[in-house]
């Protein structure tokens, strides 16, 4: 099958990035892809939460929402909308930072709201303070489609093996990591991280990111990446925004799996 990775450089206005979206999708879908994915926060990045509280809706009234389920309907795709921010009724105000697999019916299919929050300091100009701002989820997500069983994550998971063990184990055999990785944990880690997981399940990995300059000082990597079973890149989608096609075959799953079957080897310890 062929897939599309959309890398953006969202911005602080969800009015203004929703059209760029909707091209990618829309060139996506001309390139021959069936499955197409965005990244991390399609529809908003910005670190004023007055803004954020100002231009943010719930997921019932969320047009973004709205109008990707159209298109995914209109083009006859599976849609991975890597997440979208949305207002929630968290007691102390914060929003979920959640993922959509949408149906070519334009049906919401499943729904994951990212477990692990970045809370880290990256550098002296760089602090991360998510779980300020979103409230964690608490379920890991495995979505069943005709073509494949595909294991929901969102960035910050990504250095939490444990989470993409249990999908593969749960049948995943492809696992999503939509992204917005900063420029200086990105170069560092990224591709080292996606494909250690890819090679430790034996799944493809499907890794659309976010890139370069959002304003108010976030800087993300890019490189939207696929990865093999076998831990090769098969597709990099570069620093600028735009389509990444990328075409596999699921049957590579259970030839890497066979030939390394580590996910039946796991045996319980003693000790630390």
């Amino acid at each position: 099958m062929r897939a599309a990775l959309v890398q953006l450089t969202s911005g602080k206005d969800p009015g203004e990035n929703l059209p760029v979206t909707v091209e990618f999708l829309r060139a996506a879908a001309a390139g021959g892809a069936s499955f197409v994915l965005t990244p991390e926060t399609t529809n908003i990045i910005s670190a004023d939460r007055a803004r954020q509280r100002a231009v943010l809706s719930h997921e019932q009234d969320d047009p973004t929402l709205a109008a990707l389920r159209n298109e995914a309907r209109e083009l006859s795709i599976w849609l991975l909308i890597g997440s979208l921010a949305l207002k929630t009724d968290d007691p102390g105000g914060r929003f979920a930072n959640r993922s959509f697999l949408i149906s070519p019916q334009g049906a919401i299919v499943a729904r994951y709201d990212k477990i692990h929050m970045f809370d880290a300091d990256v550098s002296e100009t760089e602090r991360y303070r998510e779980s300020a701002a979103f409230r964690p989820g608490t379920r890991a997500v495995l979505a069943e489609t005709p073509f494949a069983s595909i294991g929901l994550t969102i960035c910050y998971d990504l250095r939490f093996p444990q989470l993409y063990r249990r999908l593969a184990r749960a049948g995943a055999q492809i696992l999503t990591v939509p992204s917005a990785f900063t420029a200086v944990t990105g170069a560092a880690h990224w591709e080292s991280l996606l494909r250690a997981r890819a090679i430790e399940t034996g799944s493809f990995v499907l890794a659309p990111a976010q890139t370069g300059d959002h304003g108010d000082n976030r800087k993300t990597h890019g490189h939207s990446l696929a990865v093999s079973p076998w831990g090769e890149v098969l597709a990099d989608g570069g620093t600028e925004p735009g389509v990444t096609l990328v075409d596999f075959d699921l049957s590579e799953v259970d030839h890497a799996r066979r030939r390394i079957p580590s996910l039946d080897h796991e045996r319980e310890f003693e000790g630390h």
